[in-house]
């Protein structure tokens, strides 16, 4: 991002200083005013832990909505502390400006923000066009409007500042209620969830559960009114130490147990396990959360009472360090271990709603249940959505990619809707083709003409999507009928790509792929253009690769039957050239 003052400053950017991370939020070049001498930003933000920023200077509402900013309670925080915070931090960036003076920058602090990935980002993405006093400058355009200045100073210059180290203990309380924040909202998020499915289940646990999570909000609550951990409160909660660890780490193992089965089962086999697990599955990710939520509180009391002490006992206070670092270790595994096991059920249950006649079908543990609830995958992902848009943004819908190998009747859509839910974080679908395999009924056509128009029509033709990652290949009525794919194969596999220039007897148009596992041939539609079949091949050609140690293994396996064939005499095993008939035709890309 770059500040209209200092433009002159640096070099105009390439494409008007758009950056991708910025999408349609992207930050502005404008020109330089002749006469304009505004030298400070309006808002500053410091980054002072990843995803935590302190903001000095009004942010408007239209920003904190675009870039999805999360205001943080600091009721446990110290008044003490916020004013440490802020005076170690207006010296960084030229942040006292926008007080007037470093006495002035307390009263400038406008919030606490947890910042998430695409902020981030785009915030960071300013760095491409203008730095200066270690912080990134720019003009945020919202709606083609100049919303703000903003001056944003990444926690990487926070730390080469000195300045995380002086204020530890204070900063590391801002982060614990960063985190409780963070699991309280998912908690809510996925209320409606509660209500529909996890009340009907395991109703001993889940009132266990409950009961602790209330009794540490009550405390939280407490202690952010009085502004302090009473000793009444605290020892309420203390007590309460053994039975929050029982739960957190029953609930850990029993999402770690799903997350492990996942990994060892094959297509089919984590199809039937989730949908046989779904609700088991749910409850287990929800219940996680609620104790981690629950631990997370407990454990920004036991903070905050340390930080009271460390004001006199410097042991107290690096034990505040301490507390949040062990507090971050548990929270991000639990979190990562939740996120991968609702990403997994989210995006089965995605994939059978787009299927025909199976969003209906009951996704229950056992068939005696059926009559007692028949949660449809429809139903069941309408009640997780919300959790699993939180913890996981989903990836927008799927476009055409530049190249479309298949008839131009054919309804692009349907693939794209599933396929959609294959890909990874940051996937670029590059190609989409349909291929036209071998007619059935051309070899039976003679004898039972009258059978061949039929098993024609029934034969199922092969999808292939190459994005810049792998090669997807499915059967289109497995795919479009099942959800389900046939190869996946990394991009680095790739060894030899061949697309003969002719057409075989049939008028088609064949390309052959090569790695070191299979050999697969593509014949294409006799009305398909030469040109998007070789624009695929030529994709596919981008990754053609044989790493050394293939290489040498290769040609290990070719000397050895020369060096047998020399000491044998045997001029058969000696000759290793091909034959006219056996040598390549047509081209290699």
């Amino acid at each position: 991002m770059q500040d209209p003052a200092d433009s002159m400053e640096a070099d105009e950017p390439e494409g008007n200083g758009r950056s991708d991370a910025a999408d349609s939020r992207a930050v502005h070049c404008p020109a330089h005013q002749s006469g304009s001498n505004s030298a400070a930003a309006s808002t500053v933000l410091v980054e002072v832990r990843p995803g935590l920023a302190v903001a000095f200077g009004a942010i408007p509402a239209d920003l904190i909505s675009e870039l999805k900013f999360h205001p943080i309670d600091l009721g446990l925080v110290s008044v003490d502390d916020r004013t440490r915070i802020s005076a170690a931090l207006a010296s960084i960036g030229n942040t006292a400006t926008v007080g007037g003076n470093l006495a002035n920058a307390f009263a400038s602090v406008e919030g606490v923000y947890r910042l998430g990935d695409a902020a981030r980002a785009y915030l960071s993405a300013g760095g491409a066009l203008a730095v200066k006093d270690g912080a990134n400058l720019g003009a945020v355009f919202l709606n083609g409007k100049i919303a703000h200045q903003v001056r944003w100073t990444p926690v990487t210059a926070v730390t080469a500042a000195g300045v995380a180290a002086a204020i530890g203990p204070a900063l590391a309380m801002v982060a614990l209620q960063m985190m409780l924040s963070q699991v309280a909202g998912l908690v809510r998020t996925n209320i409606a969830l509660t209500s529909q499915v996890l009340t009907t289940m395991r109703h001993g646990q889940w009132a266990d559960l409950t009961a602790l999570v209330d009794t540490v909000d009550r405390a939280v609550g407490r202690a952010r009114e009085l502004g302090s951990v009473t000793t009444t409160e605290w020892e309420k909660v203390a007590a309460k130490d053994d039975d929050l660890r029982k739960q957190r780490e029953t609930y850990r193992l029993n999402v770690g147990e799903h997350v492990r089965q996942l990994g060892q089962l094959d297509t089919p086999g984590r199809r039937q396990y989730l949908e046989t697990n779904a609700r088991a599955i749910i409850f287990d990710a929800h219940a996680l959360l609620s104790s981690l939520k629950a631990w997370t509180g407990y454990q920004t009391l036991h903070a905050a009472r340390a930080r009271a002490v460390g004001r006199e006992d410097d042991d107290e206070a690096r034990l505040v360090e301490i507390i949040e670092r062990e507090t971050g270790e548990e929270f991000n595994s639990a979190l990562a271990e939740t996120t991968s096991l609702v990403d997994s059920l989210t995006r089965e249950l995605r994939i059978i709603a787009e299927l025909p006649g199976r969003a209906t079908g009951p996704l229950i543990g056992k068939r005696k249940d059926a009559k007692k609830a028949r949660l449809t995958s429809a139903q069941l992902l309408e009640a997780l959505q919300p959790l699993a848009d939180a913890l996981h943004p989903p990836a927008p819908p799927l476009q055409a990619p530049a190249v479309v190998c298949a008839p131009k009747s054919l309804d692009l859509e349907r693939y794209l809707r599933i396929l959609r839910w294959f890909l990874e974080d940051g996937e670029t679908l590059r190609v989409l083709g349909l291929d036209a395999p071998a007619r059935i009924g051309a070899i039976l056509d003679g004898a039972k003409g009258k059978v061949a128009p039929a098993m024609d029509k029934a034969a199922s033709r092969n999808l292939v999507a190459v994005t810049d990652r792998r090669i997807i290949t499915a059967k289109t009525n497995a795919f479009l009928g099942q959800g389900e794919i046939g190869h996946d194969i990394p991009i680095d596999r790739v060894r030899y790509v061949r697309a003969p220039a002719t057409r075989d007897g049939n008028g088609r148009l064949a390309i052959d792929l090569i790695t070191p596992e299979d050999n697969i041939q593509w014949l294409f539609d006799s009305d398909l253009d030469n040109t998007v079949v070789t624009a695929l091949a030529a994709v596919l050609a981008e990754s053609m690769n044989i790493p050394d140690d293939e290489r040498v293994q290769l040609q290990r396996r070719c000397q050895a039957p020369l060096e047998v064939g020399t000491e044998g005499e045997s001029v058969g095993t000696r000759s290793v050239e091909p034959s006219g008939s056996q040598a390549p035709t047509g081209d290699a890309v």
